[in-house]
């Protein structure tokens, strides 16, 4: 029996940017709710983190401010079509409570915020539950929140690989340990999202470095174990072509000893330049190899001293061309 394929990815309502902290996650996140954004689709990225880093890459971008902390919690329009959010985990339990508690209970409760947040602290996965909620409810084609619009498309810029993993599988520990009430049929609602190909996505996104290949295949392979799912998507950040053929640094090579200071300096640092850049295409086939389902994207390093806006346009651009 033929297995239909899963529509394109920026079709989809909900994809989870997944990698070492360092590789350049939350930057392909941003661009890639840019790229959908370009097409048409109303999208949000929303940082799981807490850093701060998807408000600094869009800071200055003109439309950063226009959007304001609107009604919605902390949503802001930060390009047309683009919104950003920084997920808060107690206006996440408190958008949670006024949902399923009855108006006396929530009545009680007001002035309690310390203690809760206590609560959320104290319980193992509570918190990642309530932030993969808030995450699935911005993904709904009706939102709960009051005066809240939908969005086409949801990018989660999902917290470095351990804590990622505790937030995709929270939702299904909590049905399965729950069984039965609210916080039960909330996390079967979430964990059947994330299993449902026409609706969710997993990007894991890497550099051509031997701890962030490690780190990111070790992810995947808890994720089919623990959840059954795998990223469709592998995106190898910042790559380098090298610099020499391969003739022109054998010969260089055997030229080296032989060359005055000035010179010899200058030789070995392209030898070296050269060789991180072969490690680092080694790391692609190692990924390739070892995850043979997920499709490869290389997106090449940017040249700018400083990663900017016009550098996050050019990433969005060879994003788009690549899916």
């Amino acid at each position: 029996m033929a297995t239909t394929a899963p529509p394109p990815l920026l079709s989809r309502r909900l994809i989870y940017v997944l990698g070492k902290g360092g590789v350049g996650r939350t930057t392909v996140a941003a661009a890639l709710g840019l790229a959908a954004s370009r097409r048409g689709a109303k999208t949000i990225v929303v940082e799981v983190s807490g850093r701060g880093e998807l408000a600094q890459l869009f800071s200055g971008s003109g439309g950063g401010q226009a959007g304001g902390h609107d009604a919605r919690g902390g949503e802001v329009e930060v390009r047309p079509g683009l919104w950003a959010l920084q997920i808060d985990t107690t206006r996440a339990l408190d958008e949670y409570l006024h949902e399923h508690l009855p108006l006396r209970m929530l009545a009680d409760l007001i002035g309690a915020t310390r203690l809760i947040g206590y609560l959320a602290a104290a319980t193992p996965g509570l918190r990642e539950l309530l932030n993969a909620g808030k995450i699935w409810e911005l993904a709904q084609p009706e939102r709960r929140i009051p005066h809240a619009s939908p969005y086409d498309l949801v990018v989660v810029d999902a917290p470095a690989s351990g804590h990622a993993l505790a937030l995709l599988t929270a939702p299904q520990s909590f049905a399965r340990a729950a069984q039965g009430g609210p916080i039960a049929r909330q996390g079967k609602k979430i964990d059947d999202t994330l299993h449902d190909a026409a609706l969710c996505a997993l990007i894991g996104v890497a550099r051509g470095e031997d701890a962030a290949v490690s780190e990111l295949i070790g992810l995947i392979e808890r994720l089919r174990q623990e959840l059954g799912l795998t990223p469709e998507l592998l995106v190898i950040n910042a790559l380098v072509s090298s610099p020499l053929a391969d003739h022109d640094r054998v010969v260089l090579e055997r030229a080296l000893a032989s060359l005055p200071d000035g010179p010899r300096t200058a030789v070995a640092r392209t030898l070296s330049e050269d060789s991180a850049a072969r490690h680092a295409r080694e790391q692609v086939r190692r990924l390739a190899r070892e995850l043979p389902a997920s499709r490869l994207v290389e997106l090449e390093r940017s040249d700018s001293a400083e990663f900017g806006l016009d550098a996050l346009e050019a990433l969005a651009e060879q994003l788009d061309g690549a899916l």
